[in-house]
């Protein structure tokens, strides 16, 4: 049995994340979608809460597990079985920083690869981080996330303000 990760800080969760957890889901016999902690950034939800948001989404996905680490990816992925790690790309830019990152998870855990899907045309722009900023000026956010989830967003942002 094929067993993938796809790591990240799903902060939250947006339509581009849930795009590559489904094409992703459909290569590999298990996905393990990990929320993971990244010490650069100040999330929006607790932990648990954006494991509870990504569960909510990816409900139709029997093969789709929804997890939090605070360990290192490789020593995760090898402790859950995982042979390769999945990571969507936007731009070029997100190709360096995860091509730096693929070569360090190998090095780390020789056993784990890294298979890149490039992101859907719709979704190239987006990120977390610019839904949040259009969300703090009332902008629609109705295409950049998924519907499930935009009451619990909009709560949260309406107490930030």
């Amino acid at each position: 049995m094929k067993t993938a990760i796809y790591p990240g800080s799903f902060d939250p969760v947006t339509n581009g994340h849930l795009n590559i957890i489904e094409r992703a889901s459909s290569i590999f016999d298990r996905l393990i979608v990990c929320v993971m902690t990244n010490a650069q950034k100040h999330p929006m939800f607790t932990a648990e809460e954006r494991v509870d948001l990504i569960r909510r989404v990816t409900g139709h996905l029997p093969n789709v597990e929804v997890l939090y680490s605070g360990k290192l990816l490789a020593d995760f992925a090898r402790e859950r079985g995982c042979t390769t790690i999945v990571k969507g790309l936007r731009a070029v830019s997100d190709f360096e920083r995860e091509f730096q990152m693929a070569l360090i998870n190998h090095k780390l855990n020789p056993g784990l690869d890294t298979m890149f899907l490039t992101a859907e045309h719709q979704f190239m722009y987006l990120s977390s981080s610019a839904v949040k900023e259009m969300a703090r000026y009332d902008a629609d956010i109705s295409d950049f996330l998924p519907s499930q989830i935009i009451p619990d967003f909009k709560a949260r942002i309406s107490e930030q303000i």
